[in-house]
């Protein structure tokens, strides 16, 4: 999202109560993923979906919009700065870094800085976690947010942060529906089911678990 994307919470990204219930069986399914007693970053954190609800050390969300301070809990260190600027977080701090829905918003020149950034931030055994559009699946939807810059796939994104030195542990190419935004009820039991399925109807987002190579 670019600074002048002053609409875009009220447009795309409104506030809604009920994705608390959704995420909760997210972040209980990706807890394995992050481990226990660690320091996580939200990178793109928006509203605070993940980074309020999943259990860790220390957490700090990184968002552009001032507007969803308000929304993160107190036990989370919020930075409102873009996702280019990781210099307040010290370096070879960060035990996981978890983004979803960023990726595609960045620019080649804006991802090369962020990976910088959370290359400098991360510690040698880091955890990178990914989830965001999987243009394979979405491409008919993929641009109705206007925000969208760059396309990826569960291939093309995998074969990107493996150019940043990060290998692919685990990847869902359907992981789950591309919105929230459904007539269908929020519920933390569907969405569990959801995340337990082997099938996925609708499946259209993707979940890319990295971790630092060391070849």
């Amino acid at each position: 999202m670019a600074n002048n994307d002053k609409n875009y919470h009220k447009t795309r990204f409104k506030f809604d109560p009920g994705r608390v219930r959704v995420w909760r069986a997210i972040t209980e399914y990706l807890q394995p993923h992050v481990g226990d007693n660690k320091t996580v970053l939200d990178l793109g954190s928006g509203y605070g979906d993940f980074i309020n609800l999943i259990a860790a050390k220390k957490k700090y969300a990184l968002d552009i919009g001032p507007d969803v301070k308000d929304y993160i809990a107190k036990d989370v260190v919020f930075i409102n700065k873009p996702s280019t600027s990781l210099g307040d977080i010290p370096s070879s701090s960060l035990d996981v870094v978890f983004s979803s829905n960023l990726m595609e918003h960045l620019d080649r020149a804006e991802i090369d800085q962020t990976m910088k950034g959370i290359k400098r931030a991360m510690k040698k055994e880091g955890t990178l976690i990914l989830v965001g559009p999987n243009f394979r699946y979405a491409y008919k939807e993929y641009f109705d947010d206007y925000t969208h810059k760059t396309i990826f796939t569960h291939v093309s994104l995998a074969d990107l942060m493996f150019e940043y030195g990060f290998h692919a542990t685990k990847v869902v190419p359907r992981f789950l529906p591309l919105t929230l935004k459904s007539r269908l009820p929020k519920s933390y039991f569907l969405t569990k089911m959801y995340l337990n399925s082997p099938i996925k109807p609708m499946g259209k987002q993707m979940l890319l678990v990295f971790e630092v190579s060391h070849v």
